[in-house]
């Protein structure tokens, strides 16, 4: 993270430190998977490192519902997401709708993926392009 953030180039990352702190550590802790100490290390070693990586120029939140989740799981055939239960799914999806309600570390685009079909619409992903050039250099 800091090699990107030090470097010159445009990085486009699949995810971010703030994910793992706010969804998946919070959801194994409800779930009994992770003690309230380890879950309090984590979130103040999280709070340290979140002081010395910049934030990302623009989050885009693909949101999606649990069908069109349990879809794109299925499309993609990957052999270990084949054993994912439907209701931790669902609760990593109410983690994710609640963390990215509270967002504030910087600009932010929600893409609704039930609707938007980038993947398979080249208009969607034109739409989608000129938000974030919108976003992020203020054309329109």
């Amino acid at each position: 993270m800091l090699d990107i953030q030090n470097g010159t180039e445009t990085i486009i990352q699949d995810r971010t430190i703030y994910e793992d702190a706010n969804i998946f550590a919070p959801n194994l802790h409800e779930m009994g998977l992770m003690s309230k100490r380890d879950f309090d290390n984590y979130f103040e070693f999280f709070q340290t490192l979140k002081k010395m990586v910049k934030p990302p120029d623009l989050l885009i939140y693909l949101n999606a519902s649990v069908p069109t989740l349990v879809g794109q799981i299925q499309k993609r055939g990957r052999e270990y997401e084949e054993n994912i239960r439907l209701d931790y799914l669902k609760r990593l999806n109410e983690f994710y709708n609640k963390w990215i309600g509270a967002y504030k570390e910087g600009p932010l685009l929600v893409i609704d993926v039930d609707k938007n079909k980038f993947g398979e619409n080249e208009e969607h992903l034109g739409e989608i392009i000129a938000k974030i050039d919108s976003t992020l250099y203020g054309l329109f």
